[in-house]
C-alpha cells in the first residue's frame, strides 16, 4: 500500500498539495494533459523549481489570461456542472465534487443560507477548479491509497476576501476544520486555505 504524509508545518493550500506531488513523482506533461480534459480555457498552469529557506521545492501555479475574472462567481451546481461535463476519470470527478461540497457545506453554515445559495467567489475561480482537479488527478496516478496529515499551522492575524475582514483561519476555513487539531507559530499570515482544509479533511484517513 502506498501512503502519502502531509507534513503541513506551514500550512495546506491547493497549490501547495500539487506542487508536492509533483515533487513525489507526478509527470507535469501529464497532469497537464489530464487537465485539459476539464475543457476549460483562459489559463496557463507553470510548474518551476523554487529555493525557500534552503529547501527545494516544487512551485505549482495557475495563471489566467485574458477576460476571465480571478474572482468569478460559481455556485456548487455551476461547478459540479463542470466537472461533470469533463472527460475526466469518474472517480476523479467524484472526489472534486466531494471536496467542493465540503466547502459549500461549511460556507452556507457560516451565511445562514442554503448550500444551492452559495456564490463561490475565490473558490468558484478557474484556478481552484484547476489545484482540486488536480490533486486528484495527483493522487490516482501516483497511486496513493491512504493519507496521513500532521497537526496544520494555520497561521494567525487577519485576511480580507470578498464578504470583509476576518481572522486568520477563515470562518469557513475553521468550520471545515473543526474537530482537527491546529496551531500556529506566529506567522501574520493565512497558511491553510479552505481548498486545502477541505481536501485534507475528506482524503486523510488520519490527522494528527
Amino acid at each position: 500500500m502506498k501512503i502519502a504524509y502531509f507534513d503541513c508545518f506551514s500550512g495546506i493550500s491547493g497549490d501547495m498539495i500539487i506542487g508536492a506531488l509533483l515533487d513525489s513523482g507526478l509527470d507535469f506533461g501529464f497532469l497537464k494533459k489530464e487537465l485539459k480534459k476539464l475543457n476549460l480555457d483562459g489559463y496557463e498552469i507553470t510548474a518551476r523549481k523554487i529555493v525557500k529557506n534552503g529547501i527545494a521545492a516544487t512551485k505549482f501555479d495557475v495563471t489566467e489570461q485574458g477576460h476571465h475574472n480571478h474572482h468569478e462567481e460559481r455556485n456548487i451546481s455551476e461547478i459540479n456542472r463542470i466537472i461533470d461535463r469533463s472527460s475526466l476519470d469518474d472517480n476523479i470527478k467524484k472526489q472534486s465534487k466531494k471536496i467542493f461540497q465540503k466547502i459549500a457545506v461549511a460556507e452556507a453554515k457560516i451565511h445562514k443560507k442554503p448550500v444551492d445559495k452559495i456564490h463561490f467567489h475565490e473558490i468558484g475561480a478557474i484556478d481552484t477548479i484547476i489545484d482540486v482537479a488536480g490533486a486528484a488527478i495527483g493522487l490516482k496516478k501516483l497511486g496513493i491509497e491512504k493519507i496521513y496529515c500532521s497537526k496544520l499551522n494555520v497561521g494567525t492575524g487577519f485576511v480580507e476576501f470578498s464578504h470583509g475582514k476576518f481572522p486568520v483561519p477563515a470562518p469557513a476555513t475553521a468550520e471545515i476544520l473543526r474537530g482537527v487539531l491546529v496551531y500556529h507559530n506566529n506567522i501574520a499570515a493565512e497558511l491553510v486555505t479552505p481548498t486545502g482544509a477541505g481536501r485534507l479533511k475528506i482524503w486523510s484517513s488520519q490527522m494528527f
